[in-house]
């Protein structure tokens, strides 16, 4: 089975190390149950539009085989995009733009299953190939996503879609799962789980929601937003309306909920849902509060409705993110003569 890992400059390294890892770990274990004389399930090319080797995100230098070819042979493909910072300015570049995503689209007729993650997903995008179908993303580009491709059915919380012959991973470690899963479309199931857990991948992470944060600094110029951002900061525990913001403003709802969508991508009512529910998840981090407390911290006195809204906005319940987050805390050693974090 041929995967052709496609790479361009700004390209994160391990994106590309990461998976021909899993790669090279999955024939290592085909080997030891097969005939040692037999030929590895998988072999690999990366491959650059022009054919020559790629600057990654971190200045390192990526090797190549050799230049992409649409009508190559290909069971698979694997495209990366420069990281999130940079895709804007990729976009730009047209003409290269538009040659891989012919490409890809080629590929794809000619029956070969397409896969990338965080944001080689706008590649998928730009080509066409994922209207009407499910994908995800980088949590942090979600709007910007949606905005550019209204068609796609983005599912931001997930790490990995499949259909039709495509693969989307989400925010960038998830090229390891997205690995696994093409270990496991052309070589099997077997393989893949031998795969993973060989390499310590947990295939059972299926949201990348926890991860995110759900609002972002402002940044946009409008200084009325700016205000009722502030404002809405400042009287968190408040159970305020849409109506009272706006009379502090002495603008009217409709001005209001225009210029957030402006500026944001969402209106206020939704930026005050996804603030209150990042105070919760700070306070929940340190968990000095109860639930409940914390409820009424961020300005819900029925914890129902607050646990039923983070649930939606996090994928995990309060209970479920708070014992998530401690185990990422750095476990310390406090004895005396060694403390040691």
């Amino acid at each position: 089975m041929i995967i052709r890992i496609w790479v361009c400059d700004g390209t994160l390294s391990s994106g590309v190390a990461g998976p021909v890892d899993v790669f090279a770990v999955a024939n290592m274990l085909a080997a030891k149950r097969a005939d040692p004389s037999g030929q590895p399930p998988l072999r690999w090319f990366v491959e650059s539009m022009d054919g020559r080797p790629v600057q990654s995100a971190s200045g390192q230098m990526i090797a190549v085989d050799g230049r992409m070819n649409p009508e190559a042979s290909a069971d698979a493909i694997l495209v990366t995009a420069p990281y999130a910072p940079d895709i804007d300015r990729f976009l730009e570049r047209r003409e290269e733009v538009a040659a891989l995503t012919r490409a890809l689209r080629r590929q794809h007729e000619r029956g070969a299953v397409l896969a990338s993650y965080c944001t080689g997903n706008y590649l998928l995008a730009e080509a066409g190939l994922l209207d009407e179908r499910p994908a995800t993303t980088h949590w942090a580009k979600a709007r910007d996503f949606t905005r550019r491709y209204p068609r796609v059915a983005l599912r931001a919380q997930e790490i990995l879609t499949e259909q039709d012959g495509i693969l989307s991973g989400g925010s960038v470690t998830s090229y390891l799962t997205l690995a696994i899963r093409l270990v496991s479309r052309l070589s099997g199931a077997e393989l893949a789980a031998a795969t993973a857990r060989m390499l310590l991948i947990d295939t059972n992470r299926v949201l990348q929601a926890p991860f995110a944060t759900l609002i972002e600094e402002h940044g946009h110029g409008d200084r009325l937003v700016a205000r009722a951002q502030r404002r809405m900061a400042a009287t968190i525990q408040q159970a305020s309306s849409l109506s009272e913001l706006a009379t502090h403003l002495a603008v009217s709802e409709r001005t209001l909920n225009r210029r957030f969508k402006q500026a944001i991508g969402i209106g206020p009512l939704e930026y005050l849902q996804a603030l209150r529910v990042e105070i919760a998840k700070q306070l929940l981090e340190a968990g000095t509060l109860s639930i409940d407390e914390i409820c009424l911290r961020v300005g819900y006195a029925d914890s129902s409705t607050f646990r039923a809204l983070f649930k939606r906005l996090v994928g995990h319940s309060p209970r479920e993110y708070q014992r998530w987050s401690q185990q990422l805390r750095p476990q310390c050693n406090t004895a005396p003569e060694k403390a040691v974090c």
